[in-house]
């Protein structure tokens, strides 16, 4: 299972982030079947597709694609946390056309000036509703926003949180404190798991292996164990860096070195997305 994923349209939706002549690899449509074929060449059957844009719309549109895919399980959709009427709005993207496969909600935290953002009252209010429609929350968070990450996974213990990408840690420079320190203390909290997901674009993208990802795996593997992690590809994010298949084998290789049985080796590939969010093989 590959518990995290993206597709967009350019021509039903403009990315406005893809613009910068870095991001030229990945300016262009990636739908259902050109997933399909990356997935299928890395061996993953099921998966979970997450938001891109902060609408609510594209989150419909996901939803009415997963009700006809084979291989998408779960969509983790966007809405707006702060908005008063958040609960009627949840209920309506779940009695929507394939909203049964609503499994999260997710918000751009990291693009958020406010480091704070987390900790606003209204956003924890917004969070509440979250859990109270059954849903998990996926953090989309940077190393300094972790602190008030820390803080509202501490105050709301009835929601799920998914770590996205380890919280982005610094890949290219080596570092590895204070990220493991924050790291570490949120993965205390036992209503978080974490997606090994979107390291390679947080390295040199031209100019890594699975030696430079190590330390940041190692400090995973030890803050949350196998049972609270699960793979993610960040396709086609990760085109940037790697292919799919060669992520998943990295994954794999690393995993193998630190000796996971597996049993072990299944909960990050399968398990611990299945629980998580619900899904079914």
């Amino acid at each position: 299972m590959d518990a995290h994923h993206h597709l967009w349209d350019l021509s039903r939706r403009p990315q406005t982030w893809l613009e910068p002549p870095q991001m030229a690899p990945i300016h262009r449509d990636f739908t259902v079947a050109d997933y399909d074929s990356a997935a299928a060449g890395a061996g993953v059957g099921r998966s979970v597709l997450v938001q891109v844009l902060p609408d609510a719309e594209e989150t419909r549109e996901f939803l009415a694609l997963a009700a006809d895919s084979p291989t998408v399980a779960g969509v983790v959709g966007w809405a707006d946390l702060t908005r008063p009427d958040l609960a009627a709005e949840l209920a309506a993207l779940a009695a929507s056309p394939g909203g049964g496969l609503l499994r999260g909600i997710r918000h751009l935290v990291q693009g958020e000036p406010d480091p704070r953002w987390l900790a606003r009252d209204d956003v924890r209010a917004g969070l509440r509703e979250v859990a109270a429609a059954g849903l998990v929350y996926d953090l989309l968070v940077v190393p300094h926003q972790l602190p008030a990450a820390i803080e509202t996974v501490r105050a709301l213990p009835e929601l799920n949180f998914v770590l996205d990408h380890l919280a982005k840690p610094p890949v290219a420079t080596g570092e590895v404190e204070p990220w493991a320190g924050l790291v570490r203390e949120l993965a205390a909290e036992p209503n978080v798991t974490a997606k090994l997901s979107g390291l390679i674009t947080e390295a040199v993208w031209d100019d890594w292996d699975a030696a430079a990802l190590r330390p940041y795996v190692d400090v995973a593997l030890d803050a949350f164990g196998p049972g609270r992690l699960m793979f993610g590809s960040d396709w086609p994010v990760c085109l940037l860096a790697g292919s799919l298949s060669r992520w998943s084998e990295t994954v794999s290789a690393l995993l193998a070195e630190a000796g996971l049985p597996d049993a072990e080796r299944e909960a990050v590939f399968r398990g611990t997305a299945a629980r998580v969010y619900g899904l079914k093989d």
